[in-house]
């Protein structure tokens, strides 16, 4: 089966719609009291957490989508449920993140969404959907219909400021490359024509990246690591789609695309995640990491 783009617009709205609806029951917990526990995967505490709010928020998704999955015979991944393989089978599936981010919300700090793409069988997603119910701003993407920040056209972000800033989450502070990428960064951002860089450790993954397309200059990465995590399919999907149709780039710490229905583990420890509007700066971060495992 083959969507055409009518549907993958019609599909698109589904994905908004279930997006709101998700981050109306998000918004309406935060705050508040809520019963907060852990899951096995990933080794660094946002993996770990889990809420009450991501299984509320991925049940209203799932309802939401529901009739488009029986008219179009969609798959569903979605992280608060295990992973059935039809996204192998089926022509298309959902890729769910119903909270990412759910350390922050947790800590009530801004860096969470809801984060929906619809990715074909070869891994490629054609629709993205990323919606943070703190702001109320809405990222969408569709397959050659372009990505947009609410009604307003997202582009391919120009250099906008003389200082770079590099954002990756919370727990790099902890790796051991840390100190010296502190200083290579730095390093980076100069060679590249910038007077300086910053690092700012942040927020969950889909709204980080968000951020490279609003925020310009700025590189969103994260490092390959031995152990499990790095973040997951459903962390990345909707993303790519939205740099995909600006033009930006999407790919891993090696500068290839990133395999978003993987035949075996979700996680993406082995090769990291890179975001970047330039492409001079993508190869500098891939030369960089190259150069820090390398000493």
């Amino acid at each position: 089966m083959r969507l055409s783009t009518t549907e993958l617009n019609l599909l698109c709205q589904c994905a908004i719609a279930a997006a709101y609806q998700a981050g109306h029951i998000i918004e309406s917990h935060a705050g508040r009291r809520i019963a907060v526990g852990n899951k096995t995967g990933g080794g660094s505490l946002a993996a770990q957490v889990v809420t009450e709010v991501d299984h509320l928020s991925q049940q209203t998704i799932l309802q939401a989508l529901r009739p488009a999955c029986d008219m179009f015979d969609l798959a569903v991944l979605s992280e608060e449920q295990a992973d059935d393989g039809s996204r192998l089978r089926k022509d298309y599936f959902w890729s769910i993140d119903p909270l990412d981010g759910t350390l922050p919300f947790v800590e009530g700090v801004p860096g969470y969404s809801v984060s929906i793409a619809l990715v074909e069988r070869g891994g490629t997603a054609l629709i993205g959907v990323v919606y943070d119910p703190l702001a109320r701003t809405l990222y969408r993407a569709v397959q050659n219909g372009g990505a947009w920040r609410d009604s307003h056209l997202l582009e391919l972000p120009k250099a906008g400021g003389s200082v770079l800033n590099f954002i990756t989450d919370k727990s790099f502070a902890a790796d051991p490359l840390y100190p010296a990428a502190r200083i290579e960064l730095e390093r980076l951002a100069v060679a590249l024509g910038y007077t300086g860089a910053t690092l700012t450790l942040q927020g969950g993954a889909a709204l980080n990246a968000c951020q490279v397309l609003t925020d310009a200059p700025a590189c969103y990465f994260k490092f390959p690591k031995p152990q499990p995590g790095g973040g997951s399919v459903w962390d990345y999907a909707a993303t790519a789609c939205l740099f995909r149709e600006t033009g930006a780039i999407a790919c891993d710490m090696f500068g290839r695309a990133l395999l978003l229905n993987p035949d075996g583990s979700l996680f993406m420890n082995h090769c990291g995640v890179l975001y970047c509007a330039d492409p001079a700066l993508t190869e500098g971060m891939v030369e960089l990491y190259r150069k820090l495992k390398n000493r």
